[in-house]
């Protein structure tokens, strides 16, 4: 399926979540969760704001998204997140049956949506997603490197 118009819009709803992201201190990292053309869920990190290790911005879309549908399964939901998802979030996108997921940069430290393993596509798991990644890349590339870059600073806009 070939990356759309569609796809870089709710790509830049995205972003926007991950720049709420950074007023909390967070890794600017942003998720929503569209059904039939409509946002249902909404996220981004919150693990400082929250203290809670699964605060992740999928997790928050994911389950705001479940909410909507009042169904933990997300038949016609697709994910949009910033950056590749982690173990923990991709495992939740296959556990809710999502069909697909677009992503805008490689995560190369913790990413399992492909580049370091992909639950989301493992032949052994009961539910594969369809999988494109490198929209908005760049920009959503450059706010977390941004943010890192000010945190190694002692910038007293961010938190560790």
């Amino acid at each position: 399926m070939p990356i759309t118009d569609d796809d870089r819009k709710w790509m830049r709803a995205a972003l926007g979540e991950a720049r709420r992201a950074l007023k909390s201190g967070d890794v600017p990292i942003g998720a929503v969760a569209v059904y039939r053309h409509e946002i249902i869920g909404r996220g981004y990190n919150r693990r400082e704001a929250d203290n809670d290790p699964t605060a992740h911005a999928e997790m928050i879309a994911i389950r705001e998204a479940a909410h909507a549908l009042d169904s933990w399964r997300l038949d016609e939901v697709t994910l949009y997140c910033t950056l590749e998802p982690c173990a923990m979030c991709a495992g939740a996108l296959v556990l809710a049956r999502a069909p697909r997921l677009v992503y805008a940069a490689i995560d190369p430290k913790a990413g399992a949506a492909g580049s370091i393993i992909d639950i989301t596509r493992h032949h052994r798991l009961n539910h594969r997603l369809h999988v494109e990644h490198g929209v908005l890349a760049e920009e959503a590339s450059t706010l977390i490197r941004d943010f890192f870059q000010q945190l190694r600073a002692g910038d007293d806009k961010t938190t560790d």
